[in-house]
C-alpha cells in the first residue's frame, strides 16, 4: 500500500470516530469529549479517563491506547485489524469506550 492510500484510509477512520462521537453525544448522556490534533484523537470521559487514537505513518498503522492497554491496527482487506489478535478497530474501540464510559457506546467503520 502506498503512503497516500494509507493516509486516505486512516483519515477516513479518524473521521468516522469523530462522527461517532457527535452521534453518541446526541443519543446518550455519555458526555464524550473528543479533540483532534493532526493525526491524533483524544477521547475524554466524565470519569477523567481517556482513549487516544493516533496514526503511525511510518508503520502504516493506527494505534489505540485505553485503560485496557495499547493496541496496533493494520489495514487488511479494507478493515483495521489488531496486529496481535486480529480483532477489528471499531469493535475494540466500542468495547474499550463502553468500559470507560460505564455504558454501551458504539463506533462503526466508515
Amino acid at each position: 500500500m502506498t503512503d497516500l492510500d494509507y493516509l486516505d484510509h486512516a483519515e477516513a477512520a479518524l473521521r468516522a470516530i469523530e462522527v461517532a462521537c457527535d452521534r453518541i453525544n446526541d443519543e446518550t448522556d455519555a458526555d464524550l469529549d473528543n479533540q483532534r490534533t493532526g493525526g491524533m484523537i483524544t477521547l475524554s470521559f466524565v470519569n477523567r479517563s481517556q482513549i487516544i487514537i493516533n496514526l503511525q505513518k511510518p508503520l502504516q498503522e493506527i494505534w489505540l491506547a485505553a485503560r485496557a492497554g495499547g493496541f496496533h491496527y493494520k489495514l487488511v482487506d479494507g478493515q483495521w485489524l489488531d496486529t496481535r489478535d486480529g480483532s477489528e478497530l471499531f469493535a475494540g474501540l466500542s468495547r474499550y469506550a463502553s468500559e470507560q464510559a460505564g455504558q454501551p457506546l458504539v463506533f462503526s467503520a466508515p
